[in-house]
């Protein structure tokens, strides 16, 4: 048996742990220090199997409410410093994939970078942020924890001192103080604005900077400049699914904000170009163009009258800020004190700048063209338009349904849409779509569903007309199981102007089929291959280049398990390639991924690599939600090395060849079918066929606790229910994250494995067959995370002990079946043999992670039994925010 790795051998880990160690000393006080201290040493001691400590630390009973809660922040603080310390040193999950090896890879195969850059010309890859409420930590605690970063980078090259002038091991000891001392716990719910602010402080202050100077590699490493293929995308302030708190005035608010930050951030970049380009005409030849820039600039200036260049600029920015005025309706906080007319369209601004940059170009060699400032700027207002991030609109078919039957009803076209069956309704909504009338009258007296619904495809509307098409271009139809719940949305969408019916008729935003379920999965190739079928949606498709699809992780995975739900996305997108090449139709496939693995997280540059043959020809949107958004792109490094892995995998998805033989894909395939049938009867069995398995989630599990930490304006599930089926994904893998069960990412694989006869086909999937070998992987990690020793103590919870000992047996069992399934088709002896760096981050996390556990229990009992000192609920939620930390995942 090979040796398991060292808890802790990192040194940043270990000088990070000391400096906390000395803040909760100088704050909490000797006695505080040494308790926990004794707990934590308790409990890696145990965890490293040293004789006399096997039992649980009773110390942990001997702690006051009051030193719970600082205990609780200790820990939770550890962790939330060790993620740090190893994503710096390249051992959390993440893959490190550059834009050069990624073509010396491909070179390999003969594929070249003329081959690249074709690809690339119709390329578009777009990671979209989502407020999938899982991130369960503060902003202010994120940016204490980035700005320990930046020290660290600092220590890293050698200095001792700040830029300011401060020694950087006390500016980091002093984050950590503030850390110590900083609220964890959110005291108001999040609000809509809320959530479009943060994302905003993303776009700012990382992709913003971040993306012109990836570009700059790119164009470098091609030899040629590359197209803008790569953009930010949100779903901040349009996805209404389930959220009645995004309406119009939020749509309207989080496009505002969005055209404000990025103008702002136009402002001071051509601020400091101006400060930059010094050239006078007396030591250089300047084009005419600049020329004539200059002098409809209304720069007079003296001191500026032989430098056409500063003279152009200040043109170009009293433009903007004209621009700035008109668009966002108030002053930028540096206004010129020239006058200027607003810009039509990001393209006049970067007709202006460019005309600058090709001047520049035409003399000295072009030295003062490539890159810089110039260079970074148009690049980005090529990326970022004046909207920043492509907003996408979303909203369940069920609301369409509802809302296209009260304007039918009302126009006196349909008096019981609701009652038609799916032909009758697709005749009457693609007739009503070829009429130039509109179903809606100013005298009618709607529904306030129905009004909010007009109201929003109306505000997309003024939105096209003020920041331009590019601010929405998608309508995500979730739920999408028949062809009218997309021509619904096309009727809505004409109400506003934005489908345009006629012999060629126009569709200014794509509407977007979110299939989820495992049956809404199935039935996707045939309910696409009707939609491209209609010669009207031929006409928008042709007009447009391409049809997007989008698959659903998270309700895929909830509705038959994880195998079943990673084999039909699979499936799903393998048997839609076709009907699309039938089409001809580019398809473009929206990928619905979590944090979590029971929601389709796990490592990005795997997954996109084990999309199925001919699914990603350059094209991909993939969501980026609740800690993934922070761990991510929280600072510029660690998103430029994420942006560039997804870019690499893209690549490498469309241009390396197939390496698995059809033969041999056919073989997998049907082993794979096997697999995820016995899986998906083995999972359904228990979630949904066991008696009483509600309750016993809901008593085991913090699910209700959950609720109250306000981590997402969203309410947890869609309807008033406490059934499963209406229960969303992420609370309800979350709970089971908490419970240390990790059920979502595993359960029914085991059985499906112990069912199948031939291991020695597995473990040749295994090895041969990437979308397998991911599978296995991400699978391993939960296994590793999960503890059915620390899941028996939170089964306890449940008042039907009968009951409890029963399910909970059959879970047990599963994880046993599954773990030894794992370990036989891997061949491995322990989990993560393979992966010792994985294995040596989540052996530090578990001594840490196991008090918290246990006080989580017992705060729940306490909680439960009526106890009413706020200090249990609060230590409630402190628990599960240490404990998702720790995991490094919660939803």
């Amino acid at each position: 048996m090979a040796a398991r790795p060292p808890i802790a051998n990192n040194p940043d880990i270990r000088f990070l742990g000391r400096l906390l160690g000395d803040v909760i000393r100088g704050y909490g006080g000797e006695e505080l220090f040494k308790r926990i201290e004794y707990i934590r040493a308790t409990s890696v001691d145990r965890h490293r199997g040293v004789a006399g400590a096997h039992a649980i630390d009773p110390g942990l009973d001997r702690l006051t409410l009051d030193e719970t809660l600082d205990f609780t922040r200790g820990f939770m603080l550890f962790s939330m410093l060790a993620n740090l310390a190893e994503d710096r040193q390249g051992l959390s999950v993440k893959e490190e994939a550059d834009i050069d090896g990624t073509l010396a890879a491909l070179a390999e195969h003969g594929i070249d970078r003329k081959a690249v850059l074709a690809l690339l010309d119709h390329a578009l890859i777009v990671p979209v942020l989502t407020a999938h409420p899982t991130e369960v930590r503060r902003k202010s605690m994120i940016d204490h924890k980035n700005r320990i970063a930046e020290l660290m980078v600092l220590k890293d090259r050698g200095l001792e001192e700040t830029p300011d002038g401060d020694k950087i091991d006390e500016a980091i000891l002093r984050q950590i103080a503030l850390l110590w001392q900083t609220r964890v716990l959110r005291r108001e719910k999040l609000g809509v604005s809320d959530e479009v602010e943060t994302a905003l402080s993303y776009l700012r202050d990382v992709f913003l900077p971040t993306l012109p100077a990836l570009y700059s590699q790119w164009d470098r490493a091609l030899g040629e400049r590359t197209p803008s293929f790569l953009r930010p995308g949100s779903w901040i302030g349009g996805d209404r699914d389930g959220n009645p708190f995004v309406t119009a005035e939020s749509m309207r608010n989080a496009l505002a904000r969005a055209c404000e930050t990025v103008l702002v951030h136009y402002l001071q970049s051509v601020h400091a170009l101006g400060a930059e380009l010094s050239i006078s005409a007396t030591l250089a030849d300047v084009d005419p163009a600049v020329i004539a820039l200059a002098e409809a600039s209304g720069d007079t200036a003296p001191s500026r009258e032989d430098e056409p260049y500063r003279r152009a600029i200040s043109g170009i920015y009293a433009r903007l800020s004209a621009t700035h005025r008109a668009l966002v309706g108030k002053e930028p906080p540096r206004p010129s004190t020239l006058p200027g007319e607003p810009y039509a369209t990001p393209g006049e601004l970067r007709d202006d700048l460019t005309a600058i940059a090709r001047a520049l170009a035409d003399h000295a060699g072009g030295t003062l063209s490539t890159g810089g400032k110039l260079g970074r700027l148009i690049r980005a207002v090529e990326t970022f338009g004046f909207h920043l991030a492509t907003l996408d609109m979303r909203q369940n078919s069920a609301v369409h349904e509802r809302v296209v039957a009260e304007l039918l009803k009302w126009s006196g076209v349909e008096s019981d849409y609701l009652a038609l069956d799916e032909d009758a309704r697709v005749a009457l909504l693609r007739r009503e779509l070829a009429s130039p009338r509109l179903l809606t009258s100013p005298y009618a007296e709607y529904s306030d569903e129905t009004a909010s619904e007009l109201a929003i495809v109306r505000e997309a509307a003024a939105s096209h007309d003020k920041y331009g098409r590019a601010c929405i271009t998608n309508y995500i139809v979730s739920m999408s199981e028949s062809v009218s719940d997309l021509l619904e949305v096309h009727v809505l969408l004409k109400e506003a102007g934005l489908y345009v019916p006629g012999e060629e008729p126009q569709a200014h935003i794509m509407a977007v089929p979110l299939f989820e379920t495992v049956a809404d999965l199935e039935a996707a190739p045939e309910i696409m291959s009707q939609w491209l079928s209609m010669p009207e949606v031929q006409a928008i498709n042709a007009a447009r280049g391409h049809q997007e699809v989008m698959i659903g992780y998270s309700d895929s995975n909830k509705d038959g398990g994880y195998l079943t739900s990673t084999w039909q996305l699979s499936r799903g997108s393998t048997a839609l390639a076709p009907v699309f090449e039938q089409a001809n139709v580019s398809m473009q496939l929206f990928h619905g991924r979590g944090g979590a693995v029971g929601r389709g997280g796990g490592s990005a540059f795997a997954a996109i690599r084990a999309q199925p043959p001919g699914t990603v020809q350059g094209r991909i949107r993939i969501t980026e939600q609740g800690e993934v958004i922070a761990a991510k792109y929280g600072t510029r490094a660690s998103a430029s090395a994420n942006l560039e892995t997804m870019t690499s995998a893209t690549l490498l998805a469309s241009l390396e060849p197939e390496k698995l033989s059809q033969p041999d894909y056919e073989r997998f395939s049907s082993a794979m079918d096997q697999l995820s049938d016995a899986a998906f009867r083995a999972y359904r069995g228990l979630v949904y066929e066991t008696e009483g398995f509600k309750t016993f989630f809901r008593q085991m599990t913090p699910i209700s606790e959950i609720s109250g930490l306000k981590i997402g304006s969203r309410p947890a599930s869609r309807k008033k229910s406490d059934a499963i089926e209406d229960l969303r994904a992420i609370p309800w893998v979350f709970s089971w994250a908490q419970a240390r069960v990790m059920l979502p990412g595993w359960y029914g694989v085991g059985q499906a494995i112990e069912a199948f006869p031939d291991k020695g086909l597995l473990r040749e999937m295994a090895a041969g067959w990437p979308l397998f070998a991911a599978t296995l992987d991400n699978m391993e990690q939960v296994l590793a995370k999960s503890d059915m020793g620390i899941a028996q103590h939170y089964a306890a919870l449940v008042e039907d002990r009968d009951m409890a000992e029963t399910i909970f047996g059959r879970i047990r069992g599963g994880w046993q079946a599954t773990h030894d399934g794992l370990l036989t088709i891997t061949r491995q002896t322990r989990l993560l043999e393979r992966h010792p760096r994985l294995e040596a981050s989540i052996l530090l996390r578990l001594p840490y992670i196991e008090p918290l556990n246990l006080l989580q229990i017992e705060l729940l009992k306490r909680h439960r039994a009526g106890e009413d000192d706020p200090r249990i609920g609060e230590g409630i939620l402190l628990s599960i925010n240490a404990i998702a930390t720790a995991l490094r995942n919660s939803g």
